[in-house]
């Protein structure tokens, strides 16, 4: 799932902060000081998503991440393998694009799956 700047940037600061905020705590933290009304619009958007959850704390909404960033980015990337015309392929330019600590990764997690997957 592809997010415009200024959903990462919020997304980015929910992550960072897992007992969430309020809308006008979020437009306060944003480098680009967007307006309220913004904020709460795009925070719409990222709930009708299922990124982020609000919860009525008095008169405002409570905002929070519905994921971690390790798994939004998984997710991200299985949604951008489904889209490939060749699988393989896609995945070979990836790993030829990584650097090595990456493919360590992709290796560990491989193993790890392969063992799981033998257990069963």
């Amino acid at each position: 799932m592809r997010l415009g700047n200024l959903e990462r940037s919020i997304m980015e600061a929910l992550w960072r902060h897992p007992g969430g905020l309020f809308a006008q705590q979020l437009a306060d933290s944003l480098p680009s000081k967007p307006a309220l009304t913004t904020v709460l619009t795009v925070l719409v958007r990222l709930t009708h998503k299922d990124l982020v959850s609000r919860r009525r704390e008095g008169r405002a909404h409570l905002y929070r991440a519905t994921t971690d960033r390790d798994a939004f980015v998984a997710e991200t990337m299985r949604a951008a393998l489904d889209q490939a015309g060749d699988v393989e392929a896609a995945v070979m330019r990836f790993v030829g694009t990584v650097p090595p600590e990456v493919t360590a990764a992709l290796r560990a997690a491989l193993r790890a799956h392969e063992q799981d997957r033998d257990k069963r």
